[in-house]
């Protein structure tokens, strides 16, 4: 599950994916391995049930507000500050973050247009971020 995203003229930016819970106050993912194994399935990940640094429940989310609606397309609010452990999203970019500088708009693999300013917006929903795929395109 994912989103990709690409310059008008086509160059991958990078894909956006929903990365599990996160505890927005500590910067803490819940996943007991780290950052890294965010994406593994459940039979190699293991989740905290609260934040290990300030013992916060995840608050109650849906599709409808969650980062795994937001890449379905379920999730039509507006990308928003969040507090509390929720839901968040990586992003594992395939250009080096100067190269964002030459870039006016961006498309996803919806056909959603974005302007800079809007993409960075989504960028606040991804705490993690990976730049070890610099340089290549991926799904």
């Amino acid at each position: 599950m994912g989103c990709n995203f690409n310059s008008l003229k086509g160059d991958h930016i990078g894909k956006r994916s929903a990365a599990g819970l996160y505890c927005w106050d500590c910067k803490q993912t819940l996943c007991k391995e780290g950052e890294k194994n965010i994406h593994e399935d459940d039979e190699h990940s293991h989740w905290y049930k609260r934040c290990p640094k300030c013992g916060q429940k995840p608050a109650g989310e849906t599709l409808t507000n969650d980062a795994a609606g937001r890449e379905l397309g379920f999730n039509k609010e507006p990308p928003k500050k969040k507090t509390g452990v929720k839901s968040c999203s990586s992003f594992t970019w395939a250009i080096e973050l100067g190269r964002l500088k030459t870039i006016k708009k961006i498309t996803d693999e919806y056909g959603r247009t974005y302007s800079i300013n809007g993409f960075k917006k989504i960028l606040e929903e991804c705490p993690v971020q990976f730049f070890d795929s610099i340089g290549q395109v991926f799904s």
